[in-house]
């Protein structure tokens, strides 16, 4: 696209869901441009990769599963696509989830998500401790029991969000490495943004795709801003054995991802072909702050002592602090909202990485024929102008 062309589509936010629609968009034949000061960067820096529609499906949001599942679905083909244009090994493992019980209540909490599991036509395998401690020999001996789920893969996110720059450069895509102030709106139509420096971009169609910033970009009108909030996550990597130039080791520290909720608090183990443990998450409501904390990462390794003992020889690589985008249902808001122009890519909450291929597709069909896919109208943002509208006093 030349630089002085207006863009048929301005994405606001490049993370790896403003990128993935960037690029989806762009493939259609559309004219695109991205702002953001640093493409490839948010909440996908930080968050652990687990693809897991499976283990993750929670009571009332069955709806959602059938989301994370069509995106879980595409990711092989979705992965496969995007090494081949662009060459980045995206870190993508089909290895399988394995969630266990530490106590009795536990046990029982996870027999119900197995039935659920059932009832929602999913497939997961019930284990003894004996037979989890067998698949995952690391794990403490104290374990009662686990759910197998071997369609629940992972993907490392900081090498997708590298892979989504590399594709929006070679489709096109033109970045403008700014800080995108204010939505320009004239006679009722978003029609561009304005940057931090007042340069002025303008566009057919804007995408809001910022993440938990989504709420906060000026210009919006009050009763189209997306009600997206940020919620703190703080995440540990470590290094595990058998993973530097000079040692070997035959046998894997942890071959798939185990997670178990500990003391009501959840907790997995991410383990990369890179040798990368990634240890999270925390689940916490507070505003903007992005302070990693001592308490924060004693309760990380506290629960995940008790899941693999063997993680307290293993070697600090870092910590960090990121927010997710949470909305009033825990789901995403996808597609046009109440004033023309404007399009919503944001509110993934935990699911941001998961839900980037479908996203990707469903935002590239409504910008290019106005039409949301079926499987992605349950997540209109005007579901929540709806609510708000019916709630109203009489």
């Amino acid at each position: 696209m030349s630089p002085t062309r207006t863009p048929d589509v301005l994405v606001v936010g490049g993370g790896i869901i403003g990128l993935v629609t960037a690029w989806r968009a762009a493939q259609r034949g559309l004219a695109t441009a991205l702002v953001d000061p640093e493409p490839g960067g948010g909440a996908a820096q930080v968050a652990a990769g687990m693809l897991a529609a499976v283990t993750e499906l929670h009571y009332g949001e069955q709806t959602l599963l059938g989301l994370n599942l069509a995106s879980a679905r595409r990711y092989p083909d979705f992965a496969a696509e995007l090494t081949e244009l662009t060459g980045h090994d995206l870190g993508y493992r089909r290895c399988g989830t394995l969630a266990v019980a530490l106590d009795a209540d536990d046990r029982a909490h996870l027999r119900e998500l197995h039935a659920l599991q059932q009832r929602s036509g999913l497939d997961s395998q019930w284990l003894s401790g004996r037979e989890c401690r067998r698949l995952e020999p690391m794990l403490a001996p104290g374990v009662r029991g686990g759910l197998r789920v071997d369609g629940d893969h992972q993907i490392d996110p900081r090498r997708l969000a590298a892979a989504l720059v590399t594709a929006c450069e070679r489709t096109g895509v033109v970045v403008h490495r700014a800080w995108a102030e204010r939505l320009t709106v004239v006679r009722d139509r978003a029609t561009g943004v304005v940057t931090a420096d007042g340069t002025e971009l303008g566009a057919g169609q804007v995408v809001l795709a910022a993440g938990s910033l989504s709420g906060r970009l000026a210009g919006i009108p009050e009763d189209v801003l997306p009600p997206v909030r940020p919620v703190k996550g703080q995440v540990v990597r470590l290094t595990m054995p058998g993973h530097t130039a000079h040692t070997a080791r035959s046998t894997p520290f942890l071959s798939r991802t185990v997670r178990a909720v500990v003391r009501g608090s959840h907790v997995y183990l991410v383990p990369r072909e890179s040798g990368e443990l990634v240890v999270g998450a925390t689940s916490e409501e507070m505003g903007w702050d992005t302070t990693v904390t001592a308490g924060g990462v004693y309760e990380l390794l506290r629960d995940a002592h008790e899941l693999v003992p063997g993680i307290t020889e293993l070697p600090f690589t870092e910590i960090r602090a990121g927010l997710r985008p949470g909305s009033p249902d825990n789901a995403p808001l996808l597609g046009p909202t109440a004033l023309e122009g404007l399009v919503l890519a944001t509110g993934h909450y935990r699911n941001g990485v998961l839900l980037t291929p479908v996203t990707g597709d469903a935002l590239a069909h409504v910008l290019a024929t106005g039409e949301l896919p079926e499987e992605a109208r349950p997540f209109t943002p005007r579901r929540f102008t709806a609510a708000a509208l019916t709630e109203q006093p009489a």
